[in-house]
């Protein structure tokens, strides 16, 4: 994300969907927001900032980060932190934050990830500002060139829905699936909606979804 989404985090960014954890990315330079796939060591990271914010003597105002100075001096703040640790691991040429983007992108292309996924996880609006930020070598294209050769994506079967969904039963595992299921649905469909009391009604229901899920995830553990 953009270091200036990262300043302006909410304190609850962290969502629950359908088949793991995500960053809610407020809206940004291009007016969009988003939700970002984040694996476990993020959201410890998260829940980590959340308990130092919780012990803040700053007044609590919705953001994860404390701005006491502001918004502007926050984000100095975080590019002075960056240039700090960029000079301990022993780094002399410039890098800015921004870079990271631009590495994430390429790696995400790497790694099998389309083009189209890319650029909602970048938050771009088209495809050619995703371009910009994705380098491909010869090598990137030897390897793609020599899996479309070997493994057609038009010649491999569909993934097929979890069979607790496709195949619904009254047990633990169907509901927990159906209930992600559902938040993943109305988390999509909140997403086109434009700023709003429609939009806000929705923001409440999917984390009541997320309660229910984590109150149901419980009987589990029972």
């Amino acid at each position: 994300m953009r270091i200036g989404e990262c300043a302006d985090l909410s304190f609850d960014c962290l969502r629950l969907v359908s088949h793991g954890w995500a960053i809610h990315v407020p809206l940004g330079k291009l007016k969009t927001d988003r939700l970002i796939p984040v694996d476990s060591f993020v959201c410890q990271l998260v829940e980590r900032l959340r308990l130092l914010r919780s012990q803040d003597p700053t007044p609590a105002d919705g953001f994860l980060l404390a701005r006491p100075s502001g918004r502007e001096a926050l984000i100095r703040k975080l590019r002075i932190y960056w240039r700090d640790l960029v000079a301990t691991v022993g780094i002399t040429r410039r890098i800015v934050p921004h870079q990271l983007r631009h590495s994430f992108g390429t790696e995400m292309v790497r790694a099998g990830v389309s083009l189209l996924a890319v650029m909602k996880l970048l938050g771009h609006l088209k495809p050619e500002m995703t371009m910009h930020y994705v380098e491909v070598s010869l090598l990137d294209l030897q390897r793609e060139f020599n899996l479309a050769r070997s493994q057609p994506r038009h010649r491999l079967p569909a993934s097929p829905l979890p069979a607790s969904i496709s195949s619904p039963q009254a047990n633990l595992a169907s509901l927990l699936d159906s209930l992600r299921l559902a938040q993943h649905v109305l988390e999509m469909f909140r997403r086109t909606l434009p700023q709003g009391p429609d939009r806000r009604l929705l923001d409440r229901l999917v984390n009541r979804l997320i309660k229910i899920t984590s109150e149901t995830r419980k009987l589990a553990q029972g």
